[in-house]
């Protein structure tokens, strides 16, 4: 249980074991395709013996049934092409060529290079004569030559499942952790909340100005509004008919009445009413990670407008700003989990709302448009009721 508790362990002896297994095949292989080649060269060999046994005088005074052998050896050598060649060096003969071809002299003669390329011929003599026999590698032994690489397209395939089965593992262990840290965040965050409240009770019993209490029960109930949405993390939130107007719009005033005064503000809407099912905590979160990309895109001066559009069955949300803008490459990018274009941030905002739209909520979340040193336009696109 030790060496499996050591992952790194672990993936390394897989690794080697896995190199070490598929090395040895890689080898016996070559062996087997060495032996292979021998015996076909052996073949021939006996072959060009028949051939001689046969152009010699003393076959007449042989008997028949002998006489017959090297007929037979010869024509049961039908897997491996090869060609006579005399020692003049003109062809003589071939044989186990392709049929159609066999007697195009320009087909033999470059069927006679590759045999050349391949094996040494086998010298035949007989009666005060020279035969060559010019031979290549049969069918099966050229199909062999490719089962290396098969192998190691094999090794690769197998390597990279390796490799995205760790990579996976790894991941569902960081989203655990950060589960699990969003929750703990959660339960931390409601102690001093009840300390909170108890003390605005106390200051409206002191007869504090109204409008600070007020001020400071909006801030309580912001911080038990991120206390249940890092609660809902991990888990299946329950969805409910929500008018998504209402909902975008408190979200959007909350940012701007804490923002810089040279940022502009423009909220649209071509209904009062537009009904969707959402989880109004985690949907609320998406909206202010939107509008806090815009505004730190702007450091603090220019638009940001938002816009909602009721067509038909879709619900269409833009935010829209006058920062700095992207390039192309980063539209899908910047949803990755710990990719971020700031020096300070996790990377993790744009990482949630895509999960929250897409995962929870069976929407769409991208970035319509963006030009550097412009503007950039997210967009959001949910199913209306």
């Amino acid at each position: 249980m030790k060496l499996f508790s050591n992952t790194l362990l672990f993936k390394r002896i897989t690794l080697l074991v896995s190199l070490v297994i598929v090395t040895l095949i890689l080898w016996n292989t070559y062996r087997f395709f060495q032996k292979f080649k021998l015996a076909e060269r052996a073949k021939m060999e006996i072959h060009g013996e028949a051939i001689k046994e046969l152009n010699t005088e003393s076959l007449a005074d042989l008997d028949q049934n002998i006489s017959n052998l090297p007929l037979s050896i010869i024509s049961k050598t039908k897997d491996i092409p090869f060609i006579l060649v005399g020692d003049d060096g003109k062809i003589k003969g071939s044989n186990n060529l392709n049929p159609k071809k066999e007697n195009d002299p320009e087909y033999l003669k470059e069927q006679l290079e590759i045999m050349k390329s391949q094996n040494q011929p086998i010298k035949v003599d007989y009666l005060g004569k020279t035969d060559y026999i010019y031979y290549r590698d049969s069918d099966l032994l050229d199909k062999l030559t490719y089962y290396p690489l098969a192998l190691l397209l094999i090794l690769i395939l197998f390597l990279a499942i390796i490799y995205l089965f760790y990579k996976t593992n790894k991941a569902s262990e960081t989203n655990k952790l950060w589960t699990g840290m969003a929750k703990e965040t959660a339960h931390q965050i409601g102690t001093p909340l009840s300390s909170l409240l108890g003390w605005i009770s106390i200051l409206k019993m002191e007869n504090v100005d109204e409008t600070y209490i007020e001020e400071i029960e909006k801030d309580v109930h912001r911080l038990n509004t991120i206390a249940n949405r890092f609660s809902k993390i991990g888990s299946k939130p329950e969805l409910k008919k929500e008018n998504i107007v209402t909902i975008t719009e408190q979200a959007f005033d909350y940012l701007e009445s804490r923002s810089s005064k040279q940022i502009s503000f423009t909220f649209s809407s071509n209904d009062d009413e537009i009904y969707a099912n959402l989880n109004a905590e985690l949907f609320g979160w998406v909206i202010e990670n939107l509008i806090k990309n815009a505004i730190d895109a702007m450091l603090g001066k220019g638009q940001l407008n938002l816009k909602i559009e009721n067509k038909q069955k879709r619900i269409k949300i833009t935010v829209t700003d006058t920062g700095k803008g992207m390039p192309k490459k980063l539209f899908k990018q910047i949803f990755k989990p710990g990719f971020t274009t700031k020096k300070r941030g996790w990377g993790l905002g744009l990482s949630l709302s895509k999960r929250i739209i897409e995962d929870y909520h069976n929407g769409k979340i991208f970035v319509k448009k963006s030009e550097i040193d412009k503007g950039t336009t997210f967009q959001i696109v949910l199913d209306r009721i």
